[in-house]
């Protein structure tokens, strides 16, 4: 496969899977401890990865649980983030400045801070009570927070009483690396030719609901938009109908992502009536990949892990085609650093 260390995949995947139970025990002992609420408060891509798992634990318990911007949470404070509180700050390289402000914030109002990081000796990670680092780089960071977030709501849901397959769960995340290198490597030859079908647009609609409506905003913002300057229009599946198919005509390209929670059919209805207008309708279903042993339960779960793996090989295709490597940018580092 095109610019693909199959070791440090399988490595930082199973990284990851391994940091569950310890983090599940982690969980555990703050709501043994009284914590009666999560916040998810990332800043950009890495905030949005912390999506399906509060998701998870918004429709699936009654535990308090909000995603909210880290800045905006600075800037305008939440009353019931305090003692008490669990805060999960995802943070890949531990320096972002909006990650250290945020858990500063936190700490000063009592929280107890939980950061998931891919540097260890970084401030973010020295700066929380509960600290697990996995390394990690951009092409490998999307699967790492979305199965350490998951593991997160899991160990919620199992203190609630509404996770009974908490177990075989977690053992198939154990197996989950091999199996996604298989996918990759199945999907290697569809990769390439998308990437080559798109490699000179400069404009998509990309679109996916429930779960996959992080992973379309995470892949229009954070790699099309900000590693290969292309315009995007990320819209959820179920808000499509409220605008933005009035920006389709015959050629515009629309990305969709299908997955295997009870929102597919909201990514159904976009894909029939997408073709109607345009000829650019591409669809991404995580059912059409085989993941031998994993449970229906788990994958309902792990659709952003697939698609993220996926578009993964769609992205080492179009930055050698486009000739603009993904870690060139224009503004990031005076921006963020």
């Amino acid at each position: 496969m095109l610019n693909f260390d199959e070791e440090r995949f399988r490595s930082i995947q199973a990284g990851a899977a391994a940091l569950a139970r310890p983090l599940g025990d982690c969980v555990g002992s703050l709501l043994d401890g009284g914590a009666h609420n999560v916040y998810f408060l990332g800043a950009g891509g890495a905030g949005v990865l912390m999506l399906p798992a509060a998701q998870l634990l918004q429709r699936g318990t009654t535990f308090p649980t909000q995603l909210v911007h880290a800045a905006e949470v600075v800037a305008m404070d939440s009353v019931s983030l305090g003692e008490g509180s669990i805060v999960v700050i995802p943070s890949l390289s531990g320096t972002t400045p909006e990650s250290i402000e945020v858990l500063d914030f936190s700490r000063r109002k009592g929280a107890q801070v939980i950061a998931l990081t891919g540097h260890a000796d970084t401030p973010v990670a020295r700066g929380a009570q509960h600290s697990f680092t996995n390394f990690a780089e951009d092409d490998t960071s999307c699967e790492s927070f979305y199965l350490q977030s998951l593991a997160i709501a899991l160990a919620i849901q199992r203190a609630q009483g509404r996770c009974p397959d908490y177990d075989s769960i977690l053992g198939d995340l154990d197996r989950l690396p091999d199996l996604l290198i298989e996918v990759k490597r199945g999907f290697e030859d569809r990769a390439r030719a998308f990437a080559e079908e798109i490699k000179d647009d400069g404009y998509h609609i990309i679109t996916g609901a429930g779960s996959l409506w992080a992973q379309a905003w995470y892949y229009a913002t954070c790699i099309l938009e900000e590693m290969q300057w292309i315009r995007t229009r990320p819209i959820h599946a179920s808000d499509f109908f409220h605008g933005t198919l009035e920006l389709l005509e015959e050629g515009v390209s629309v990305i969709l992502y299908k997955g295997e929670d009870a929102a597919r059919p909201l990514a159904e209805r976009v894909e029939a009536f997408a073709p109607t207008v345009t000829d650019r309708l591409t669809v991404f279903d995580t059912a059409d990949h085989e993941l031998p042993g994993i449970s229906a339960a788990t994958r309902r779960l792990i659709s952003p892990v697939i698609i993220a793996t996926l578009m993964e090989r769609v992205s080492a295709h179009l930055e050698i085609l486009r000739d603009h490597p993904l870690t060139t940018r224009r503004y990031y580092r005076r921006v963020v650093y």
